[in-house]
């Protein structure tokens, strides 16, 4: 198919739907979003901007088991969040492709929390910790303006928390469902001394306990989160808040992915060097983060940023003993300490030039972070002439790994015209890595070394606005993707020492956008994208259970997005959201076909599609809403993923039906009490909720659950 043809099919879907929507509007105002804090423009909606900006409201209910991020952005274009049943691994995050390749963790997308990262200056996220009990809503921003964050700004995801309110008030949680999940929240707000817009200090503290024996067999885990937000509003319109979160997770086991074969015979089971090695990981973090608000003067806002935490991960691999005997392994079991911290202010003065409104805004952001990294064989002598496995035995690594960035950023905002705005901005980033090897032998050498990256990232946007409720955009940047230092790890070559050799991959990515907002809140948006890609990272080979990376030239994402919000009438609404996606590497290169390998012989050919991603996804969500009950009805479909770089594998996509009810009471002194249950896989279709690419045994697979119901009750006091 040539590649214009889909943009034209998209650009007509899109046409006709924009075209037809006015006839679904009704009621008497027109309803805008609220400002989206992710845009970082104050001055001028959401609407306005020439950016693709989402916002999922996580205030009211909910009938999922919010055990996952994934539950939260079902309903958003162009972003891929799988639950991958297996909670020793964090949940697959891309966002029109960028960050399908991680095998574990996030990467290509930048992750924040209540304007706190949670992705670190490697460009190497978490979302464990994300305390989606305490959730108010998450915004995503997809396209070129996503690179005024910095390196690996594929996209960015913000989870923000909800304030405290003027009465105290709580609400507990509880929900059971299929393979012995059950899981129990609280959370109480309120305000200290006063009022939480006057003179007090708004509290939201909320607590999250999970536990599950898993879909899979080795797949149990529990889970424990803490989050406090604390905030007080200060003279002349100035705001502080305090966040802190901690979240504790011991020995979640890890099934492993499993070979086709393995899916077919038996899509619960765990590979067998799951079981022989005990596969698991254990997280423990803590943070504290502070913002701080302040107006000066009439027309300057000023805005700082701190935050400090520690992460502490373990985790039990299934590297074969014999693998190990190598001089250079690192061993089977990883035990890594990380201390991170940052700074960020910046200053946003709005006026006029022109006679016309203009925002301006510059800041400059500084992180560091510091890794302990130790490496363990994963075997002892049992004292019997054998071998114990799954055990921590001897030192064979140990490191230290520091990260930091530095980067100034700007940024302006101006009407122009009455129908026309541009948006324009650059971001300078400056990223340096070091290696401190603490771990020699005369047969393991001194490996420590450094390296510096530096780009600048410059982005554009005009807006036209034909109508009162139609925007047509058009947007065009450059961002960036350092490797991470797990990527850094090894040479390709097999030698010692780290990959310095690695560049970072540079996108250009251009955008052309419509948005729709008609009366009672209906909205339609679509945009057609494409990135093209220099230096893509790529697997090299994988060896005695490690991975190496290289750059393999150029690569290009490119696609449609639509999606709809329409009201039905008073009780009836429907949500759409649909992606195509073509991915595909532009230039030919080498690959290992089998492990072990030193050498990549297998060749991929210019156009082979980038694994891991679907070519197209879709998503749709029916709702009734009457005085004491609710009810839905979700479909979700994905096409098949190409799972390795030569194409020779996949999985097939699949189509999946869910459906949910509720009901509430109104109880004495305001108090309210409501029952809930959601049966998901309504249909029990056998299907691969997500996949490993290019893992080295083939064990590409990690199967989705068939039917289950989960149940819950509501108590707010």
């Amino acid at each position: 198919m040539p590649p214009t043809l889909p943009f034209r099919t998209a650009s007509l879907a899109a046409g006709l739907c924009l075209a037809s929507i006015p006839a679904c509007a009704a009621g008497e105002e027109l309803r805008l979003p609220a400002v989206v804090v992710t845009a970082r423009v104050e001055s001028a909606p959401t609407f306005d901007l020439p950016a693709s900006l989402d916002r999922v409201d996580l205030s009211g209910y909910r009938n999922d088991a919010q055990a996952s991020l994934s539950e939260a952005l079902r309903g958003v274009p162009g972003v891929l969040a799988r639950d991958r049943q297996n909670q020793a691994q964090d949940t697959q995050l891309s966002i029109r492709g960028f960050g399908a390749r991680a095998t574990f963790g996030v990467r290509g997308v930048r992750l924040y929390a209540d304007g706190i990262p949670a992705t670190m200056p490697d460009g190497q996220g978490q979302l464990s910790h994300f305390a989606l009990a305490a959730a108010e809503r998450v915004e995503v921003m997809r396209g070129p303006f996503s690179a005024l964050y910095g390196n690996s700004s594929g996209g960015v995801v913000q989870l923000w928390s909800a304030d405290g309110t003027p009465e105290p008030q709580a609400d507990l949680r509880a929900a059971a469902g299929r393979y012995d999940g059950l899981s129990a929240s609280a959370r109480l707000r309120g305000t200290l001394g006063g009022d939480a817009t006057a003179d007090g200090t708004g509290y939201h503290l909320a607590a999250t306990r999970s536990d599950s024996d898993g879909y899979r067999r080795h797949s149990a885990a529990r889970r424990t989160s803490l989050n406090l937000k604390l905030h007080r509003d200060l003279a002349g319109g100035g705001r502080i808040e305090l966040v802190g979160n901690g979240f504790d997770a011991p020995d979640a086991q890890d099934p492993l992915g499993l070979t086709w074969d393995q899916v077919r015979a038996d899509p619960r089971q765990a590979v067998a060097v799951a079981e022989q090695y005990d596969t698991r990981k254990s997280v423990r973090q803590a943070q504290l983060g502070a913002n701080w608000r302040q107006p000066w003067g009439e027309a300057t806002t000023l805005r700082v940023s701190g935050y400090g935490g520690r992460r502490a991960v373990t985790q039990y691999l299934a590297v074969p003993v014999a693998a190990q005997a190598s001089p250079l392994s690192a061993g089977g079991v990883v035990d890594l300490d990380s201390d991170h911290g940052g700074l960020d202010a910046r200053a946003s003065w709005q006026g006029q030039a022109g006679g016309r409104d203009l925002e301006l805004t510059v800041g400059a952001s500084g992180e560091r972070q510091r890794q302990h990294r130790h490496g363990y064989e994963n075997f002892v002598d049992d004292g019997a002439g054998g071998t114990l496995t799954g055990v921590r035995g001897r030192l064979r690594r140990d490191q230290i790994d520091t990260v930091e960035s530095l980067d100034g950023y700007a940024q302006a905002w101006w009407r122009l015209a009455p129908r026309w705005s541009l948006q324009a901005g650059a971001r300078h980033s400056t990223v340096r890595f070091d290696s401190q090897d603490r771990y020699l032998t005369a047969a393991n050498p001194d490996d420590s070394g450094r390296v510096r990256y530096s780009r600048l990232t410059p982005v554009a946007g005009l807006a036209f606005a034909p109508t009162a409720d139609l925007r047509l955009y058009l947007s065009a940047g450059r961002g960036f993707e350092t490797p991470t230092f797990n990527e850094l790890g090894y040479r390709a070559d097999g030698q010692a020492g780290l990959a310095f050799d690695l560049r970072p991959a540079a996108s250009d990515t251009l955008e052309l956008g419509a948005k729709w907002r008609g009366r009672a809140g209906a909205a339609v948006e679509a945009a057609l994208f494409r990135a093209d890609t220099d230096d893509e990272l790529a697997v090299a080979r994988n060896s005695g259970g490690r991975s190496s990376y290289r750059n393999v030239g150029r690569a290009r994402r490119q696609g449609a997005e639509l999606s709809a919000r329409l009201p039905l009438g008073q009780a009836w609404s429907l949500q759409l959201a649909a992606t195509w996606l073509d991915a595909r590497f532009r230039e030919g290169f080498a690959v290992c076909a089998a492990s072990p390998c030193t050498t990549p012989r297998v060749q991929v050919p210019a156009g082979t599609r980038i694994p891991g991603l679907p070519w197209q996804q879709a998503w749709a969500r029916l709702q009734w809403q009457g005085q004491a009950w609710e009810a839905a009805l979700e479909g979700a479909a994905l096409g098949a993923v190409g799972v390795d770089d030569r194409g020779q594998a996949r999985a097939p996509g699949y189509g999946l039906l869910h459906l949910e009810a509720a009901r509430g009471w109104e109880l004495a002194g305001d108090r309210r009490l409501r029952a809930f249950a959601r049966i998901d896989n309504l249909l029990d279709r056998a299907h691969v909720g997500s996949v490993i690419v290019n893992e080295a045994n083939g064990r590409y697979y990690e199967p989705g659950p068939g039917r289950g119901v989960l149940a819950g009750l509501e108590l707010r006091l």
